[in-house]
């Protein structure tokens, strides 16, 4: 699949981004070279690959579940302008 500078310049508007006229040129050419890529990995035969997480057999070094910091919930509440319940009350944003 190819993409030319007006397909960019569609991209950009729909992902609310400013994109140079002199760079469109530079960016359809690159955009084409990875669907080019994917198309590529679309052709591998993958079928007995099992799924994997990571790359590597690696265990996840875990700290400790504890608390490292007192709670000091009533005391930030007691700065908030506006506290109802235990939650920060703030205003209406979404009509």
């Amino acid at each position: 699949m190819s993409i030319d500078a007006a397909q960019v310049g569609q991209i950009a508007h729909l992902a609310r981004l400013a994109v140079d006229e002199q760079e469109s040129e530079a960016h359809a050419r690159n955009l084409s070279d990875i669907l080019a890529f994917v198309d590529r990995l679309a052709e591998v035969d993958s079928k007995d690959v099992e799924p994997m997480a990571h790359p590597l057999e690696m265990t996840q070094r875990l700290r400790p579940d504890q608390v490292s910091e007192p709670n000091e919930r009533e005391r930030f509440q007691a700065l908030a302008p506006s506290v109802s319940d235990g939650c920060y009350l703030v205003p209406r944003v979404i009509e």
